[in-house]
Parts: structure tokens; C-alpha cells; sequence
């Protein structure tokens, strides 16, 4: 008899959140000059945003830019979470 409890096919990891991507300075001072995965550079940057209190309490999906992120986000002081993605993609070399 077999064992159909957990006949749910195991998730494939997406291969290009994946691949180590490599963060050029500007986003170094932020996550770190090694490479990273997407998916553990997302997370850097959540602990970094989260760490420095960055998340705006009154919209949470706006992040408050310090120094090192307004030179991430092209000078801007506050941005979506949405925006911050396409903005740090111009911090990565593939």
C-alpha cells in the first residue's frame, strides 16, 4: 500500500531567483559585496530595511530611505516595495 498523504509534486525553485547575482557597490554598502541569490538578496534587504526601522508604519508597503538606500533608489526618499525591486535590479550584474 502505498503512502498518497503527501502526493502534492515537491516545488521547483524558479532558476533565476536562484543564480547568484552579483551586487554592484552602491548596493554592496546595503547586502554586501558577495554575490547572492535573488531570493537572498531580497532578504538581505528586508533585514536591512527592518533593522534600521525603514518600513513606514503609516503605509507599510512604503519604504523610508536612509543614505545608503537613497543612493539605491536614484536619490528618491521614500519608494513602494514594488518599485524598490525594479530599482535594485539596476544594482545587479547577472
Amino acid at each position: 500500500m502505498s503512502d498518497s498523504t503527501n502526493s502534492k509534486p515537491a516545488r521547483k525553485l524558479n532558476p533565476a531567483l536562484a543564480k547568484p547575482v552579483q551586487p554592484d557597490e552602491v548596493l554592496a554598502a546595503v547586502v554586501g559585496s558577495t554575490p547572492l541569490s535573488r531570493g537572498e538578496l531580497t532578504k538581505k534587504l528586508w533585514d536591512y530595511i527592518k533593522a534600521n526601522g525603514l518600513q513606514d508604519q503609516a503605509k507599510k508597503t512604503n519604504i523610508n530611505a536612509d543614505e545608503k538606500l537613497k543612493a539605491v533608489f536614484g536619490g528618491k526618499s521614500q519608494v513602494t516595495m514594488f518599485e524598490m525591486t525594479k530599482l535594485v535590479s539596476a544594482h545587479i550584474k547577472a
